[in-house]
């Protein structure tokens, strides 16, 4: 296929996408919509009398701050050096970065993302998959059904991925395809948002899910992060955890997580929790890190 040829492609593609920036910006697809009043039995009851694989989908206020969610990690997004093309429903999990990076192929530029879309992958009557992804990311289902609730609840959400997310978890599957949920929720505009993570941190059942809250929770800061961070570090059983708790307070505003870093350094008991601050401690650079190496170093 020629240049010009591709760019005719891409500039009939630009037409085909919805004019508003409430609708899903999506190709290949089998598209309906519905409205919803309660988004957990909406989509519960669609989901049981899905026969053949499908998408739902639906729209949250997204979180303060500049945040792209799109396909930059997967390679589905990229065509010939570069020119963005469109995010496979089907492909990789969806990469997040901070700063908006606009999508060529999705119509007007939206200088700041106040939405997100959440996409539930359903098969066999079950939640299959769960992916995030910013207004202005193009995407592709793959010739699937598609079926949009548009703008929700942000709190509705909340309770539901985390309702999804355990009711799995007895199947064992929430460490594979479910588990960004965890992080779906993390990016909701909503005081629900963090009360989850918070207790996920602080009471799942799974490791997994505790050590992705803690991350996450780190991304959120603030004074309740921190507790939940902190007692984790102290109180969960399982130094894997412990240490992806460490690695959260490396991830905090460096006037909070480095003073943090250095007393679990100076004082945890357990040897691998005190290296692991040890080594982001080192990494941080920061003078107050410097002077704590000095002074163990210089200890007699």
């Amino acid at each position: 296929m020629t240049r010009p040829t591709r760019a005719l492609m891409l500039l009939l593609l630009l037409a085909a996408w919805p004019a508003s920036a409430q609708d899903l910006r999506i190709v290949n697809a089998k598209i309906e919509t519905r409205q919803s009043s309660n988004l957990a039995q909406d989509i519960r009851q669609l989901a049981s009398g899905l026969t053949e694989p499908a998408w739902i989908a639906y729209r949250v206020p997204l979180i303060d701050g500049e945040h792209s969610m799109c396909c930059w990690g997967d390679g589905s997004g990229w065509r010939d050096g570069g020119c963005c093309a469109t995010c496979s429903l089907e492909g990789a999990a969806t990469s997040i970065s901070s700063g908006n990076r606009p999508v060529p192929l999705s119509g007007p530029i939206q200088l700041e993302q106040r939405f997100f879309w959440v996409l539930i992958r359903v098969a066999e009557r079950r939640a299959q998959k769960v992916r995030m992804f910013s207004d202005n990311c193009p995407l592709d289902a793959g010739g699937l059904r598609v079926v949009s609730f548009g703008p929700a609840d942000a709190a509705q959400s909340v309770r539901f991925l985390d309702d999804l997310l355990h009711s799995d978890l007895a199947t064992g599957t929430t460490q594979g395809r479910l588990g960004q949920a965890v992080g779906v929720i993390a990016m909701h505009n909503t005081p629900a948002a963090v009360d989850t993570l918070i207790r996920f941190a602080r009471s799942d059942t799974s490791s997994s899910v505790r050590g992705q809250a803690l991350f996450w929770l780190a991304q959120r800061a603030g004074q309740q992060a921190e507790a939940a961070i902190t007692d984790a570090i102290r109180n969960d059983p399982e130094t894997d955890v412990k240490k992806r708790a460490v690695f959260a307070l490396s991830q905090l505003p460096k006037d909070r997580g480095i003073p943090l870093l250095i007393d679990v350094a100076r004082t945890n008991q357990n040897p691998a929790v005190r290296k692991q601050a040890m080594f982001w401690l080192g990494q941080s650079k920061d003078a107050r890190a410097i002077a704590f190496f000095e002074e163990i170093l210089t200890r007699k």
